[in-house]
């Protein structure tokens, strides 16, 4: 009993203070107390110092304020299935339709006497543009008047040859020889009359020359057709050669476009359908956001080998001549309709990095950026092919500034 007692008193002296224990001991002491009692009553909470994580947000969600979707003109359409044409944009050109228009130029050789047409001048078919003077059309018309004559003598020898030769005046050979005297000047007579037809003088002009016997020098340069004068090359008093191009004119009611289709987009061309088959308009910097419809006329058969294209040409009605020549203009063909295919407007959508979303709204005011997967695009609506369901609103206008409150809270 005497050992039990010494031994307790031994180990409870330990946390008694005692005085002339040193301090570095008394300390030890302490220090091994506080640990004792701290083991008993567990941990505290918060050991580590580091505050409790707060409750998870969903980063993809965008709230707005009312007055917020307002200021930023949100608007909020469903998703609909519609018919669906993809689009190709190709370079081209306006000019003149080729059937429809006239390099004026003269047949002999003169001076300009008058000049009647000026640039931009509307004209009728046969409107007189311009008058020359020419000496080498009144020696042609003087060589036609002799070899007329000649002839005349020619016949009228012929039929008193066969008259002498019936009462044997003359013999078999002479009635040849003035034969063919008569028909060595028809040929030259038809000659004649062939170069003057070449030099511009009509059938009417030649009857009167016959009646008349007057040599007109004077060459009158008429419209062909009715149209418009869109350019003149001449002023009076030149001498002007038959090389030369006096005037143009353009009927340019109607006009065509060409265009140049890269060789990876040929097929794209659907060549068994020119006519009213594919679907083509046209566009020009003057007129931006009108739309100019025209129709396929020609596939070109050849490359280009140079720059690895092919010709496209296009004709348009042009009533109010808005479309001129030399115009550049871009040529937009249609695909063939697709039918029932899930689209969102191109406005819609927005991008970061190589991602690409839509705002779909989850309650008012509420967003969410969801990720999808799109196709085609025409330019206005772009194909859906994974992210969405038909009938779920989505942000059509606006959406950029939710991507802008998104990607700031993100950051």
């Amino acid at each position: 009993m005497m050992h039990d007692t010494t031994q307790v008193t031994t180990q409870s002296s330990l946390f008694r203070p005692n005085r002339n224990r040193p301090f570095p001991l008394r300390l030890l002491a302490g220090s091994l107390l506080l640990l004792a009692l701290s083991g008993c009553e567990g941990p505290p909470p918060n050991a580590t110092g580091a505050n409790p994580p707060p409750p998870s947000l969903d980063k993809s969600l965008v709230r707005l304020t009312a007055e917020e979707m307002k200021s930023a003109g949100i608007i909020i359409k469903p998703v609909m299935r519609s018919e669906f044409r993809t689009i190709r944009d190709f370079p081209g050109t306006v000019e003149p339709n080729e059937h429809a228009l006239a390099e004026i130029t003269t047949l002999v050789r003169g001076r300009v006497i008058d000049v009647y047409a000026d640039l931009g001048r509307e004209v009728k078919g046969g409107t007189l543009l311009a008058l020359l003077y020419s000496s080498e059309l009144g020696m042609a018309q003087s060589a036609y008047l002799k070899a007329t004559a000649k002839l005349n003598v020619a016949e009228r020898a012929f039929r008193r040859a066969e008259s002498l030769l019936k009462e044997k005046v003359i013999g078999v050979a002479e009635l040849q020889r003035r034969e063919g005297e008569m028909l060595s000047l028809r040929a030259e007579l038809r000659e004649a009359r062939d170069r003057l037809l070449i030099l511009g003088l009509t059938e009417e002009d030649l009857r009167n020359l016959d009646r008349n016997h007057t040599i007109r020098s004077h060459v009158p340069v008429v419209a062909p057709f009715d149209g418009r004068v869109i350019a003149r090359n001449l002023t009076k008093g030149e001498v002007v050669e038959t090389t030369e191009k006096l005037f143009v004119v353009a009927d340019l009611s109607d006009v065509w476009v060409t265009a140049v289709i890269p060789e990876k987009d040929i097929p794209y061309i659907r060549a068994d359908q020119t006519g009213a088959g594919q679907s083509v308009e046209v566009h020009v910097a003057a007129y931006p956001g009108q739309a100019f419809q025209g129709r396929i006329t020609y596939v070109g058969d050849v490359l280009d080998p140079a720059t690895r294209t092919m010709r496209l040409r296009l004709e348009l009605p042009n009533p109010e001549r808005k479309l001129k020549p030399a115009m550049y203009a871009t040529v937009r063909v249609y695909s063939e309709p697709e039918a029932n295919v899930l689209l969102i407007p191109q406005a819609a959508v927005q991008r970061d990095r190589d991602r690409q979303f839509v705002f779909v709204e989850r309650e008012p005011a509420i967003f969410e950026a969801r990720d999808v997967k799109l196709g085609s695009s025409n330019g206005r609506e772009i194909k859906v092919e994974d992210g969405l369901l038909e009938g779920e609103s989505i942000v059509t206008n606006g959406a950029f500034v939710l991507k802008s409150e998104l990607l700031g809270e993100q950051m």
